[in-house]
């Protein structure tokens, strides 16, 4: 449980990192040294939350989490195993359409500093077809992801539960 909770932490602040570097774009101007650094964090981030949320995909296969105690009604359980695949579906589509956009571009993109391969011959309209789903799923994460942490908000102030205790080990010890 302990690597389940440092990679969802991870997780949340690559998402950060990720979403700002996104959204400072639009304030430089294009071609600059600083925006140019903005697109390659978002583009890296994006990745790494891919790789990320697949290890976590693997551990949570391997491990179960823990019970929330008292146990919650079945619509509240059934509602955040609704929510928690959403999040992890988005989580692996989003840098998936966002790379092929990429490819598809026909134009030179870098992850991490590093050139990556392109379409010899680009497909513009599709490339931007995919970056309008990624777009859109995009703005969809952020109430996902809002609708997570103020069910975590609400478990832990409204029902006092430890359904956010469980993900913020530090808080059992008070």
């Amino acid at each position: 449980m302990p690597m389940q909770i440092r990679l969802h932490w991870l997780v949340a602040i690559l998402l950060v990192i990720t979403c700002t570097a996104i959204e400072l774009r639009g304030f430089a101007e294009p071609g600059t040294a600083l925006w140019y650094t903005l697109v390659v964090t978002h583009f890296s981030c994006g990745v790494t939350v891919f790789v990320l949320m697949l290890a976590r995909l693997l551990l949570r296969w391997r491990h179960t989490a823990p019970a929330i105690t008292p146990k919650p009604p079945k619509w509240q359980t059934g509602m955040a195993h609704l929510v928690h695949a959403l999040i992890y579906l988005l989580l692996l589509t989003l840098p998936v359409l966002g790379v092929y956009s990429r490819y598809l571009g026909g134009k030179e993109w870098f992850l991490f500093g590093l050139p990556m391969p392109f379409a010899d011959v680009a497909d513009r309209p599709q490339a931007r077809m995919i970056i309008g789903w990624h777009k859109t799923l995009a703005s969809f994460g952020y109430w996902l992801i809002g609708l997570h942490a103020a069910a975590a908000l609400f478990h832990h102030y409204i029902v006092k539960d430890n359904a956010l205790v469980r993900m913020l080990p530090r808080l059992k010890k008070r």
